[in-house]
């Protein structure tokens, strides 16, 4: 069984949703189950069909939320440190080209959301991140073509 990191936020946004789907969607999709089967003929019930679609959505993903939390490998991050950048890793980047700077945060593939600054560890730049060094370069070649970064500064917690 692969080991799935994460940070333990994003560990607690997955209890927060597998939490809600099964005490408020799982419920509610039962009751409008049984109040579309009260209107008689499902054969041609259109609520009844949208409504077991639905349940159905929420039971593979409680399945599946369910199993990457057994498989989940919580790393906490505030206490980790060095200057080597590693998982749980806040970088600071500056585009050798352009000179922006950019600060992504290395998490786990569930937890990852580029616009809050969170990258994930499967990443091509997170992947070219690993085991680098404050002030050392990089190049990644991503699908918008290959882009060289310098690593200005590696902070953890």
């Amino acid at each position: 069984m692969q080991k799935i990191p994460m940070t333990a936020d994003g560990y607690r946004r997955l209890e927060e949703e597998l939490k809600t789907l099964k005490t408020v969607e799982r419920p509610s999709v039962i009751r409008a189950i049984a109040e579309a089967r009260a209107h008689g003929d499902l054969s041609e019930n259109a609520e009844y069909h949208a409504a077991k679609e639905r349940q159905g959505f929420i039971e593979a993903r409680i399945s599946e939320l369910e199993d990457k939390m057994r498989r989940s490998e919580v790393i906490d991050v505030s206490k980790l440190s060095g200057k080597d950048v590693k998982f749980g890793a806040v970088v600071t980047l500056e585009d050798e080209d352009t000179e922006e700077k950019l600060t992504y945060q290395i998490v786990g593939t569930d937890e990852a959301d580029i616009k809050q600054g969170r990258l994930s560890i499967t990443s091509p730049l997170a992947r070219a991140l690993i085991g680098k060094k404050q002030g050392e370069s990089v190049e990644v070649t991503a699908p918008g073509g290959s882009k060289a970064y310098e690593i200005v500064k590696v902070k953890f917690g």
